[in-house]
C-alpha cells in the first residue's frame, strides 16, 4: 500500500498507492485507514506537510518533527517545492505547452469547479505522448488547490482517464484506477537540495496499453 523511499531527521518520504487515503477522511471513508495512520504506527512524532486526492497515487512528504512541519509547510505556501504529475487524459491535444489558469471553488458534495469567484488556481502542462485517442502529460502545480489538476482538465474538456468525479461516469467507471500520479517533488532544504523520483509503475501502466482496456 506504500512504500517509504528516503528519510533523514526532518523528514520521510513515502510513495503512497492508489486507493489508499492520505489522511483521515469524513462521511463515507471515515472507517478508512489512512498512510498517515498507518505510518504513525512506525513512526511516533510526525506531521501532515500536504495530502493527495485517495486515487491518486505517488509521491508524499511527512514531517518528522514540528520544526521540519513548520518549514516545509511554508515551503509549500511560497511555491518553494516542485511538483509534478503525470495524467493520461482522454482525447488528443494538439498544443506541447499550455497552462490554464481559472479560479476554483468548492460546489459542495466534495466536488470542485472553475468559477470567477473562486480562488486563484495555475496548472502548467506538457505533452509527453499521444496514442489510441489520449494524451499523457506531465502536470506542475503552480498553486496548490483542492483537485486542481483534475478540476483544470475536466474544464478544458480533456478530464483524467478513470476519474468517476469528473467526466462521464459511465465511460469512466470502465477503468480501473484513476490515471494521475505525483512522480516527482523538488525542493531545497538546509542548504541541500533535493529530488525524489517515481514514474516507472505508472509509465508502465499508460503505456503499454494496459489502462487502455475497458475492465
Amino acid at each position: 500500500m506504500y512504500e517509504i523511499l528516503f528519510e533523514n531527521n526532518d523528514f520521510i518520504i513515502v510513495y503512497k498507492e492508489c486507493g489508499l487515503l492520505s489522511v483521515k477522511a469524513r462521511g463515507g471513508l471515515l472507517n478508512e485507514t489512512s498512510l498517515f495512520e498507518l505510518l504513525k504506527q512506525k513512526y511516533k512524532e510526525l506531521y501532515i506537510v500536504h495530502r493527495l486526492d485517495k486515487d491518486t497515487s505517488g509521491i508524499m512528504i511527512f514531517a518528522k518533527n514540528r520544526e521540519a512541519h513548520k518549514n516545509l509547510c511554508f515551503m509549500f505556501e511560497k511555491g518553494h517545492v516542485d511538483k509534478r504529475y503525470l495524467a493520461l487524459v482522454w482525447g488528443s491535444i494538439e498544443t506541447d505547452n499550455f497552462k490554464v489558469t481559472k479560479p476554483i471553488k468548492e460546489f459542495g458534495s466534495g466536488r470542485m469547479g472553475v468559477s470567477e469567484d473562486g480562488k486563484n488556481a495555475i496548472t502548467e502542462f506538457k505533452v509527453l505522448n499521444r496514442f489510441n485517442g489520449f494524451t499523457l502529460l506531465e502536470a506542475k502545480l503552480l498553486t496548490g488547490r483542492r483537485h486542481q489538476i483534475r478540476v483544470h482538465l475536466y474544464y478544458i474538456g480533456n478530464p483524467v482517464v478513470g476519474d468517476k468525479l469528473y467526466g462521464k461516469i459511465e465511460k469512466q467507471k470502465k477503468y480501473k484506477r484513476m490515471m494521475l500520479h505525483s512522480y516527482l517533488i523538488s525542493f531545497k532544504y538546509k542548504g541541500k537540495k533535493y529530488l525524489f523520483k517515481n514514474d516507472e509503475k505508472f509509465l508502465k501502466e499508460a503505456t503499454a496499453g494496459t489502462i487502455t482496456r475497458v475492465y
